[in-house]
């Protein structure tokens, strides 16, 4: 018999020494030190969301869970927020003084903003760990004005994300639209009822209108497309109205500067690409294909695609694509890349690891029998096991 190392993955035991929200007061930020740091440069990166600031200038991405900024034509990206917390996507401020990001450095994910440079970091969401499943944020998004912040929030009990907006000095924030219907059994016959499922609000430039992508519940398994489509959401009014209507669904929306377009992700055959659809006369057509794959089909904890952004004067998008950078022409589509590189230094917590025996002997006795089968004159047995099929005489006898 010898003896084995067993490692547990780094977000599972942080996970699992989470404090509770009644000892949360006492014991904030992450339970775990860095012990060590993995340096090395990269000029791509995969699910990279990406912002440009107000004067067209400076990009801001995130990068293994730092955020970076790069010149607009590109060059060696700046860290600016980094540690063994988890920071994502990140969103300049109208002004350009501040940036949204979301971060687990409270120990659970919350809504963040700092100064540009990522100094002066101060939550706005101050929501403690919970007892039940992690809470989930995606696509924070600036309203015009500067003044608050559109995320969505999935906290349990609730499965799928609602729409929050907050004050960017902080608060509770206020829930869009109606709370989804409390779980309820079904009545007989019937299928469950699935709330609404709804990510990557942006502000038309008016601030009247919300746009985001929704679907009926979280997840599902052998989803039948569309899944995904873009809705509008009245300030005003409170109406709601589903805007697209296409078959590989509809996706992380982005409005043009002068509001008149709206782009979207959708999923064609096996790729995802862009479209553009004018909100004046319905008129769409394709802007780029293929981009970065989607993550429709999953709970898309990290929403169903990363972000992207229109320069300032509307005359592009900056738009991950390939794990590379990528500047796409509004009119005609043409794309070049931004090169660009990183110096990472990813910290890592303590290996968490129990010893376990492992029978190294030349038998060994199967836990697990699949399918098994008498032959016809009852004498033999066959069945499945650790990935072979067996056949054994009955009763007793060995392997074959």
């Amino acid at each position: 018999m010898k003896w084995g190392v067993f490692f547990l993955p780094l977000w599972l035991a942080g996970f699992s020494v989470q404090p509770t929200s009644e000892t949360a007061d006492e014991e904030k930020g992450l339970p775990l030190e860095p012990t060590e740091t993995i340096e090395f440069t990269t000029d791509e990166g995969t699910w990279m969301s990406i912002d440009i600031s107000p004067d067209g200038t400076l990009l801001v991405f995130d990068l293994l869970g730092d955020l970076y900024t790069l010149p607009v034509d590109g060059g060696e990206a700046t860290r600016i927020v980094g540690g063994i917390s988890f920071e994502s996507q990140p969103r300049f401020s109208p002004d350009g003084t501040m940036v949204a990001f979301l971060s687990d450095r409270s120990g659970v994910e919350n809504l963040w903003v700092s100064d540009v440079d990522g100094t002066n970091p101060r939550a706005v969401s101050e929501d403690p760990p919970t007892k039940d499943r992690p809470q989930l944020m995606a696509s924070p998004s600036w309203t015009p004005d500067g003044d608050y912040i559109i995320v969505s929030k999935a906290r349990p009990p609730e499965r799928a994300s609602s729409l929050f907006l907050y004050h960017r000095e902080g608060g509770n924030g206020v829930r869009v639209g109606p709370a989804p219907l409390p779980p309820a059994p079904p009545a007989p016959g019937t299928p469950r009822a699935q709330p609404h499922n709804q990510l990557g609000a942006v502000a038309s430039p008016d601030g009247r209108f919300f746009y985001y992508g929704q679907r009926y519940g979280a997840f599902n398994y052998n989803a039948q497309f569309p899944i995904w489509q873009v809705v509008r959401f009245d300030r005003e009014t409170s109406e709601t109205a589903t805007v697209t209507n296409a078959q590989g669904s509809a996706m992380r929306p982005l409005l043009s500067p002068d509001g008149r377009h709206l782009v979207y992700a959708t999923r064609f055959r096996t790729s995802t690409g862009l479209r553009v659809r004018d909100l004046e006369d319905g008129t769409e057509r394709w802007l780029a294909y293929p981009v970065t794959r989607d993550d429709q089909e999953s709970r898309a904890s990290r929403d169903t695609m990363p972000g992207y952004a229109f320069l300032p004067d509307g005359s592009a998008l900056i738009v991950p694509v390939g794990g590379k950078i990528h500047r796409i022409d509004f009119e005609t589509g043409a794309s070049r890349e931004i090169p660009f590189t990183a110096r990472v230094a990813a910290e890592i917590g303590p290996r968490i690891h129990f010893d376990g025996r492992v029978d190294d002997s030349d038998r060994v006795s199967a836990r697990v029998i699949r399918w098994p089968s008498l032959s016809p004159d009852k004498t033999r047995v066959v069945f499945g096991a650790f990935n072979r099929i067996w056949t054994m005489a009955v009763p007793g006898g060995s392997p074959e």
